[in-house]
């Protein structure tokens, strides 16, 4: 579905379902005394449905959740279109993995309530909710009979509604870097849940990087022969990627297609040796075939849509600078030793910067960025990316070929 589309739909009909579920559990505290929280949790459940980008992120919290109660013991909850890099991150093992289809409303309704049949089945006793305030992860967790329930609350903020679902009620700090936040979504679980706010307490700061994305000799072998066969030649490196897309749900985050196309072609005229790459989803492929023609047909060529995103790691394995949108592939490719180039407007890299020590984050720090965060459901008003349009090809360029350097 468009993001708009879920949006609407966790507004119009999220809103009052939360509100009906907190009367309950108001009502339900009344007649029976406020529920006791007695041990320690058994099993956790993650939701995080959405952004596999920021999944990448997650990691840290999912090491402090296995630690706490056993790998095995730990679930996640994803849309099924979501779900390859959990596995290919190996966040919780396979059969732990609960993916839900949102192709249609109805499609994703009818999977939310068998996803909900096999997370009581599974017995598992609490919920956190990854997915800032939106409503249908609140109310999954409250449904899914999980009698701990952590995720963040908007006390006095002028945040996004969603009632008093949660146990533990988290305050969003927009200081700390994603992954923080999410590791003191799993640190409030050892806290008594009347602290208010949760977390009184620090989480720790130093770099702790995913572990590394380790390919098979053969799966090299296999995507070089795919580079060769579209390039119609043997690509020597060094290699530069340019991936010109960004996701659907924050299309705001896109730099200039013609700003792409000209570092590509300044790129290859400063350096002789070098071989551009254009990826990106399949359904950009026309789009990154243009591209590709517009740099140079011949030292150029397009890998959009001819890799899974197992194999897309992989090719970062063979490649020496990603240059990319604040999006997915950023997080993805931290998971390997290529270097980042991060081109961010709307986002702030102080919150989604990603987790390599090999990453560049370029921003043009105008007044009005970042404007999309998880008060806003990250639907900005922006209707003119000034943000983006305003780094130039010259600094880009610049971080680019500072980064072919030798070490």
């Amino acid at each position: 579905m468009h993001p708009r589309t879920v949006r609407r739909i966790d507004t119009w009909l999220g809103q009052p379902l939360c509100g009906v579920l907190s009367l309950l559990r108001r009502v339900g505290r009344c007649r029976l005394g406020r529920s006791r929280l007695e041990g320690p949790p058994r099993k956790i459940l993650f939701i995080k449905l959405i952004e596999m980008g920021s999944t990448v992120l997650a990691h840290r919290a999912f090491t402090a959740a296995a630690e706490m109660v056993g790998r095995e013991n730990v679930y996640l909850a994803v849309f099924e279109a979501n779900r390859p890099i959990a596995d290919i991150m190996e966040l919780v093992p396979p059969e732990n993995v609960i993916a839900i289809r949102d192709h249609t409303p109805f499609v994703l309704i009818i999977d939310m309530l068998r996803a909900i049949r096999r997370v009581r089945r599974c017995g598992i006793d609490t919920a956190i909710d990854m997915e800032g305030f939106a409503r249908a992860s609140a109310i999954f967790a409250v449904l899914c009979g999980a009698r701990r329930r952590v995720g963040l609350h908007r006390f006095t903020s002028e945040g996004p509604y969603r009632g008093r679902l949660m146990t533990h009620e988290v305050q969003y700090n927009f200081y700390l870097h994603t992954s923080l936040g999410f590791l003191s979504l799993v640190e409030a679980l050892k806290r008594p849940p009347g602290e208010v706010p949760m977390l009184k307490q620090a989480v720790p700061t130093a770099a702790d990087y995913p572990p590394p994305f380790k390919p098979t000799v053969d799966e090299q072998t296999t995507v070089k022969q795919r580079l060769d066969g579209v390039a119609g030649r043997t690509v020597e490196r060094p290699i530069v990627l340019l991936n010109p897309n960004a996701s659907d749900l924050l299309p705001l985050r896109r730099w200039p297609t013609e700003r792409f196309v000209e570092l590509g072609r300044r790129l290859l005229a400063a350096r002789r040796d070098v071989t551009v790459v254009i990826t990106g989803a399949p359904s950009e492929q026309t789009a990154a075939l243009e591209i590709t023609r517009a740099i140079d047909p011949v030292r150029a060529a397009c890998m959009a849509g001819r890799t899974t995103l197992r194999e897309l790691l992989v090719l970062y394995t063979l490649a020496d600078v990603l240059v990319t949108n604040d999006s997915g592939p950023a997080h993805f490719a931290a998971l390997t030793d290529i270097h980042v180039i991060c081109l961010f407007g709307p986002e702030t890299p102080v919150l989604y910067g990603p987790l390599t020590p090999r990453c560049d984050s370029v921003t043009a720090n105008l007044a009005c960025s970042p404007c999309v965060n998880v008060f806003n459901h990250r639907d900005s008003p922006c209707n003119d990316n000034k943000c983006m349009q305003a780094i130039s090809v010259d600094e880009v360029l610049r971080r680019t070929l500072q980064a072919l350097r030798p070490a």
